[in-house]
């Protein structure tokens, strides 16, 4: 009676084991749908990461006077033309690590990512300015410096970085078996599903941050200086934590109801703080700016989406890395055949 009883109590030990994220090890370092697509996003959005940190940096400095706003976006373009090397080494090295083999067209696709939205925003909105016959159009001479430097710096610093990743050799440290086949995710409810994610996760980043936004747009788009760039990297730093760590908790959540597929969904939850700053826009345009006219309005919302899907992108790779290194810290614990 004795020993029925254990052996009854280890099979439900077992069988409770291999139950949640520990019953899916065969299946959670498949690799994802549209790798290169990811591999791209996960590339820029290093690259912005990086870009960030050194505009924080020359700002706590003190290189950016309160009324010289030329200078700060004279530092963006020549940082972002100087940091493309990094986009390309990411992304070329990561595609290869997943077995992507056209590395060149997944080049391609990460210089294109977040220049070609912003190229065709800029475009719209210069010739808005041009015909409403306003300063802030740029002159023809100061876009034939921009693309310069885009062709002359960025590519080429782009296209080396891709073949430094594609020659890196270095291989994806996957500590589990893949299966041959993938196994069927079970029904979920609809609150675990993407949207209800990616809601659930960027309402707490946002949150921490909302005070401050007030702040950085009336000086952008209002009258306001603001100079306290010591309390705005704070700010940032608390973004990035609470962004990596929302998104590690949803990521543990999703593979404990056996749902493998957490690749886009980690990117997804990670980058969703940038879609909340876009729905502040729209709360400060209408409640807390005096902006009107089409010229006014194309500018504000034209300029803040390409302001926020460079958040999506850049906070979406933390989220995605400190998703992939909880998964592999996991999965690391466990004993696989």
């Amino acid at each position: 009676m004795i020993l029925s009883s254990m052996l009854t109590m280890r099979k439900s030990a077992e069988d409770q084991e291999e139950t949640g994220w520990k019953y899916i090890h065969g299946d959670v370092f498949r690799y994802p749908k549209y790798k290169s697509v990811l591999a791209a996003a996960v590339g820029s959005g290093t690259q912005l990461f990086t870009l960030t940190i050194f505009i924080f940096l020359l700002a706590l400095v003190g290189v950016f006077y309160p009324y010289n706003r030329g200078a700060l976006f004279t530092a963006l373009v020549v940082i972002y033309a100087l940091t493309a090397g990094i986009a390309g080494y990411t992304a070329a090295s990561f595609f290869c690590q997943l077995e992507g083999t056209n590395w060149v067209r997944n080049l391609l696709l990460t210089g294109g990512l977040f220049c070609g939205p912003l190229l065709l925003t800029f475009s719209f909105l210069n010739t808005v300015a041009i015909t409403y016959s306003a300063t802030a159009a740029l002159p023809f001479g100061t876009i034939v410096v921009i693309f310069l430097i885009w062709a002359l710096v960025t590519t080429p610093l782009l296209v080396l970085g891709g073949i430094a990743g594609k020659n890196s050799k270095a291989e994806f440290q996957a500590p589990c078996r893949t299966t041959k086949y993938p196994r069927e995710i079970p029904l979920l409810p609809w609150y675990r599903k993407t949207l209800p994610q990616m809601a659930m996760a960027g309402f707490l980043p946002f949150s921490a941050i909302y005070i401050e936004l007030y702040y950085i747009f009336a000086s952008v788009w209002g009258h306001r200086i603001y100079t306290i760039y010591s309390i705005l990297f704070i700010v940032f730093i608390i973004l990035l934590i609470v962004t990596a760590f929302i998104t590690v908790a949803l990521t543990y959540f999703q593979l404990a109801a056996e749902d493998h597929e957490w690749w886009w969904r980690s990117f997804l939850c990670g980058g969703s703080t940038g879609l909340f700053i876009y729905g502040y826009c729209l709360y400060y345009y209408f409640a807390r700016s005096d902006m009107s006219g089409f010229m006014q309005t194309s500018f504000f919302f034209g300029y803040m989406a390409c302001v926020c899907y460079g958040f999506f992108l850049m906070l979406g790779s933390i989220g995605f890395r400190a998703s992939l290194f909880f998964v592999r810290h996991i999965y690391h614990s466990i004993k696989c055949e």
